[in-house]
């Protein structure tokens, strides 16, 4: 399910070079330009599905490299920050588990659409600018293996036996693979290796499955996966 979005790329990135080199980097730029605004958009989808799902949304941060101190004067909730990636640190589900998961599928939305349809409409016609600013939404599950796709595969993990236990629930749960592993290499046995894993597949397999849920769209609408190159 996963080859076709990545031949995609390939393919993409193929038509862009039998146009020259200025194609090449016009779809570089077009990449950072989309990175510069997915951020913000990522961070703030975060904060609309919780509010949308009737939770409650306290403290968004973004990076001023990317507009967090001009949102922060619209937005009550966001904080300007200065690395380089943002986080919906404070929430509130209430609870719920339904409205976790919608806060963390909020963003991933925009790949089902337009992310892979832009992807490949821009591809087919080797339109550089247009292809590198399409990478961010289409491909978004896949960045996200370590962060979001990781606390939504934790979450189902954390409902199921034998990861129920609040302990466990707090210890396996959190946007940031790396540092849930290292929460877990501290604790003292028995370590929760098999949840973490479990997790992490569950993430994988999200991932995949929403790509592929965007190329079914894409197909939907016109427009199939790209073919190889006419110059190639």
């Amino acid at each position: 399910m996963l080859t076709g979005p990545l031949r995609d790329v390939v393919r993409g990135l193929e038509r862009c070079a039998t146009r020259g080199p200025r194609s090449v980097l016009l779809a570089f730029l077009g990449l950072l330009s989309a990175w510069w605004l997915y951020v913000p958009l990522h961070e703030l989808s975060h904060a609309a599905a919780c509010l949308l799902c009737g939770g409650a949304v306290s403290r968004v941060e973004i990076p001023r490299l990317h507009g967090g101190g001009l949102l922060a004067s619209v937005l009550p909730f966001v904080v300007p920050g200065t690395g380089a990636g943002g986080r919906l640190s404070g929430f509130d589900t209430g609870g719920s588990d339904v409205v976790y998961l919608a806060t963390d599928l909020g963003p991933f939305v925009f790949t089902i659409f337009p992310g892979v349809w832009l992807m490949r409409l821009a591809a087919a016609s080797g339109r550089g600018f247009a292809f590198g600013a399409s990478l961010p939404l289409a491909l978004a599950p896949l960045l996200s293996l370590a962060g979001d796709a990781y606390e939504i595969g934790s979450i189902a993990v954390t409902n199921l036996a034998p990861w129920t236990a609040p302990d466990l629930r707090d210890l396996l749960r959190g946007d940031d693979l790396f540092h849930v592993a290292s929460a877990v290499r501290a604790v003292a046995l028995p370590r929760p290796w098999g949840g973490l894993a479990l997790a992490f597949a569950v993430g994988l397999s999200w991932a995949v499955a929403t790509i592929a849920a965007g190329a079914g769209v894409s197909r939907l609408l016109g427009r199939p996966a790209v073919g190889p190159s006419p110059h190639g």
